[in-house]
C-alpha cells in the first residue's frame, strides 16, 4: 500500500533546548517537524511548505510572537493555519485576549504537558489531512467535471457532425433522441423525429417487410441491419441502410435500442451501373458468342451442303457423257440417289429447327404402340451399322403400351438417336436399344413411362459439353478437321419432339472414350397394359361407347391439344367440332345444336372467362344451358371456384387424363359409363 504523506509542523523557539523538548514530545506522531529560531525564520519557512499547525512561543528577541503571528496572519497562503501560542510567563487575560484577536486557537503554559499538547496537535493535524483530501478530491471532481464537459461536447458535435443518422428508442418503443441527419433522412422536425418512428418514413412498397423485420429484431435482441427505401413528403425516394443493437446496462438489463440511418442512394445506383454493365457486357459475350456459333453453323452448312452436291454433280456429267456401261450406271445413280437423300434430310433439319423457332411444329396425335416404331426405326438404321461393323443389341419389352403422340415423329425421335450412336461408334462397336416401363421418380403417383435408351460404346461425351449436347448449333468439333459430320442439330430436334409429347431426355457419358447413353421417358396412356406381345399397333382399351352422337364442342388456341381432344371424343364415339376462339366458338353454338362445350381458360385475345359469360347471356333455347367443363393449368383452388362461379359445372386442370374427362362429361351429362382392359 502506498505510504501517506507526512504533515508539516513548524516548531518556532529561540531556545534549542525548547525546540528539542517540543521535538520529544511530538515525534512519536511520525509528521514532519520543522524548527524555526526566529520569527523571520519562521516566515521564510512558510514561504516553501505548507503547515498542519504552528507551535509559536510568545516571547522572542527581535520579533516576538505575536508579531510573527501578524504577518502570519497577512499571507492568504497561511492566513488559515493554526497557531498554538507558548508562553513561560504568566499570562494576563489582555495577552490571551491579544494572541485569539490574531487567529490563535490556544494558549499554552511552560512547562507543557506532553498529552495534552500531543492530543490538541493531532487535532490539526488530522484536521490538516481531511482538509487536503477534500482539496484533492475538489480538484479530481473538477478535473472529471471538466473532462465530462468536454466528452459531452465533444459527443454532442460528432452527433451533430455525423454523416449518418443516430437515434435511440426505449423499451417501450418511443423515442428519446435523434441527431439532426437522422432528421434529414426522415425528413422530419426535431420534435417530430421524437413522436414519429423512422418505419412511418419507409416507402409504402417496403414498409410490410421493414415492420415485419424491426419486430422480429425487437423479440430476439439480435443486431440488426437492413435496406428500405424511405420516401419524403415531397415524393422523392432514398435508400437508407437502418442497423441497431440492443442498449444493456452494466448488470446486462436491457435499457432500450441505439441506431443508426445511413443514406446508401449513391451506392445502390453505383451498384445498379455496375450491374447493368455486367448484364451488358453478358449480353455482349452472348452475342459475339451466338455470331461465332451463326459463323461455324454456315461454314459447316454450306460443307454438308457442298459435299453431297459435289458427289451428284460428279456423277451426273459422268452419266451424261453416256459411256458407262450398266454397272457403273447403277452405282452412279446409286451415289446420287444417297446424297440426295443426305442433302435432303439436312434441309428437313434445318426446316424443323425453323419451325421449332417459330413455334409452328405441329404434331399429328394418336395412339401409338412404340414397339412398332422402335422396329421401325432399327430396320432404318441396319444399312449404317452394316459397313462399319456395329452390333446393334435390342431389350425391348413387348409388353410396353401406347403412348399418345405422333408416330412418324416419334419414329424421328428414335432414328436420330440411333444414327447419332452409329456415327460416333467406331468400327465393330456396339450400340444397345432397350425400350421398358418405368414408374415416376419422386412423385407420390403410380403413373408409368415408357422408357427408351440407346447405349453406345463410341466416343463419348466430354464433361464441359455434355450440358450444351441439346443446344442447337452446338457441336463438340466444330473445325474443318473434324472427323464427323452433320449440323449439330438433330439432338436439339430431338428434345423439342420429347417435350412437345410431355416427356423428358437426358443424357449421360463418363467422359470421352467412354461411351454415352441417352435415355427418353414417354408417359403412357392411362390404363393402358400393354399389347400382350402383339406387334400390330392396336388399342388396348376396349371401351364401351357412351359418347355415341353426343355432340361436343371443344374450344382451346392451341392446336395440339385441340387436336388431342377432338381425336379422343371421336373415339369415344362424339361428334367433335373443334375451333380457336371465342368468336368461333359463339358462331358454332348459334348455328348447331350441342351437347356439351369443353373450353381452355387461357387463351389469346378473349379467354375461356369471357367465352362462358357471354355463353349464359343468351336465351336458352339459344344455347345460353349447354352444360361446360373448364380446361386450365392453374389449379388453385380459388381458380377452380371462379370457373364455377362464372358458369362453368366443372373444373379440370390440365395436363388432361383422358378416363377422367370421359367420366367428367358423363357426370355432367348423366350418362353411363364403362371402361374396361382387354
Amino acid at each position: 500500500m502506498q505510504m501517506e504523506p507526512k504533515v508539516n509542523i513548524l516548531l518556532v523557539d529561540d531556545k534549542l533546548e525548547n525546540l528539542l523538548a517540543l521535538e520529544a514530545i511530538l515525534e512519536k506522531l511520525g509528521e514532519n517537524l520543522v524548527r524555526a529560531t526566529s520569527g523571520e525564520e519562521a516566515l521564510r519557512c512558510l514561504l516553501h511548505q505548507d503547515f498542519a499547525v504552528i507551535l509559536l512561543d510568545v516571547q522572542m528577541p527581535g520579533m516576538d510572537g505575536f508579531e510573527t503571528a501578524t504577518l502570519i496572519r497577512n499571507r492568504g497562503r497561511s492566513r488559515h493555519t493554526p497557531i498554538i501560542f507558548l508562553t513561560a510567563f504568566s499570562t494576563s487575560d489582555q495577552m490571551l485576549f491579544k494572541g485569539y484577536a490574531l487567529g490563535a486557537v490556544d494558549y499554552l503554559l511552560k512547562p507543557l504537558d506532553p498529552n495534552i499538547l500531543t492530543s490538541k496537535v493531532i487535532v490539526f493535524v488530522e484536521l490538516f489531512k481531511k482538509t487536503e483530501a477534500v482539496k484533492q478530491q475538489a480538484a479530481q471532481l473538477v478535473a472529471m467535471n471538466g473532462s465530462l464537459r468536454q466528452s459531452e461536447e465533444r459527443l454532442r458535435s460528432l452527433s451533430t457532425c455525423s454523416p449518418v443518422g443516430i437515434f435511440e428508442i426505449d423499451t417501450e418503443g418511443g423515442c428519446r433522441y435523434t441527431n439532426p441527419r437522422y432528421q434529414a433522412i426522415c425528413d422530419l422536425q426535431a420534435a417530430e423525429s421524437l413522436e414519429k418512428r423512422w418505419l412511418e418514413s419507409v416507402h409504402p412498397e417496403d414498409r410490410e417487410r421493414a415492420v415485419s423485420s424491426w419486430s422480429n429484431y425487437i423479440r430476439q435482441s439480435r443486431d440488426y441491419s437492413e435496406e428500405f427505401r424511405f420516401q419524403t413528403a415531397y415524393g422523392s425516394i432514398r435508400w437508407v441502410q437502418v442497423r441497431s443493437s440492443p442498449m444493456l446496462s452494466g448488470q446486462g438489463e436491457l435499457l432500450g435500442y441505439v441506431g443508426t440511418l445511413e443514406d446508401i442512394t449513391e451506392r445502390k445506383q453505383a451498384e445498379e451501373v455496375r450491374a447493368q454493365v455486367i448484364r451488358e457486357q453478358t449480353a455482349r459475350a452472348e452475342a459475339e458468342a451466338a455470331n461465332r456459333m451463326k459463323d461455324e453453323f454456315l461454314a459447316v452448312l454450306s460443307h454438308e451442303l457442298r459435299t453431297p452436291l459435289t458427289s451428284m454433280l460428279g456423277w451426273s456429267k459422268i452419266l451424261r457423257s453416256k459411256k458407262l456401261d450398266e454397272k457403273a450406271t447403277s452405282r452412279a445413280l446409286e451415289a446420287i440417289e444417297r446424297n440426295a437423300i443426305s442433302q435432303m434430310q439436312l434441309i428437313e433439319d434445318i426446316l424443323d429447327v425453323s419451325r421449332i423457332i417459330r413455334g409452328q411444329l405441329r404434331l399429328n396425335v394418336a395412339a401409338v404402340n412404340l414397339l412398332s416404331v422402335m422396329e421401325a426405326a432399327l430396320e432404318a438404321v441396319r444399312p449404317l451399322a452394316e459397313p462399319k461393323d456395329i452390333k446393334l443389341n435390342t431389350f425391348l419389352d413387348t409388353s410396353v403400351g401406347s403412348v399418345y403422340g405422333d408416330p412418324a415423329r416419334l419414329q424421328q425421335v428414335v432414328w436420330n438417336l440411333l444414327t447419332n450412336a452409329i456415327k460416333f461408334t467406331p468400327k465393330g462397336g456396339r450400340v444397345e436399344v432397350n425400350l421398358s416401363v418405368v414408374c415416376g421418380e419422386g412423385q407420390q403417383t403410380t403413373h408409368k413411362y415408357a422408357q427408351i435408351q440407346v447405349i453406345d460404346t463410341g466416343i463419348g461425351i466430354s464433361s464441359e459439353f455434355l450440358p450444351k449436347v441439346f443446344e442447337r448449333f452446338r457441336q463438340a468439333d466444330s473445325t474443318t478437321t473434324r472427323s464427323h459430320n452433320g449440323l449439330g442439330l438433330g439432338l436439339a430436334i430431338v428434345r423439342h419432339l420429347v417435350e412437345l409429347h410431355e416427356g423428358t431426355i437426358f443424357a449421360e457419358s463418363l467422359g470421352s472414350g467412354q461411351g454415352a447413353t441417352f435415355t427418353v421417358r414417354l408417359p403412357l396412356l392411362q390404363d393402358n397394359r400393354g399389347n400382350k406381345g402383339s406387334r400390330e399397333e392396336t388399342s388396348s382399351l376396349v371401351v364401351s361407347m357412351p359418347l355415341t352422337g353426343l355432340r361436343v364442342l371443344v374450344v382451346d388456341d392451341e392446336t395440339d391439344t385441340r387436336n388431342f381432344l377432338s381425336f379422343m371424343f371421336e373415339e369415344y364415339g362424339a361428334i367433335a367440332t373443334a375451333v380457336a376462339s371465342v368468336d368461333e366458338a359463339l358462331a358454332i353454338v348459334e348455328q348447331a345444336k350441342l351437347d356439351i362445350l369443353i373450353s381452355d381458360i387461357g387463351m389469346s385475345e378473349q379467354d375461356g372467362y369471357t367465352l362462358i359469360r357471354k355463353l349464359r347471356s343468351l336465351e336458352p333455347e339459344k344455347g345460353g344451358c349447354i352444360p361446360a367443363i373448364a380446361l386450365t393449368a392453374y389449379t388453385r383452388e380459388e381458380d377452380r371456384l371462379e370457373a364455377l362461379r362464372a358458369g362453368f359445372q366443372q373444373h379440370l386442370s390440365k395436363p388432361i387424363d383422358p378416363t377422367k374427362l370421359i367420366a367428367m362429361v358423363a357426370n355432367v351429362l348423366k350418362l353411363p359409363l364403362e371402361i374396361s382392359a382387354s
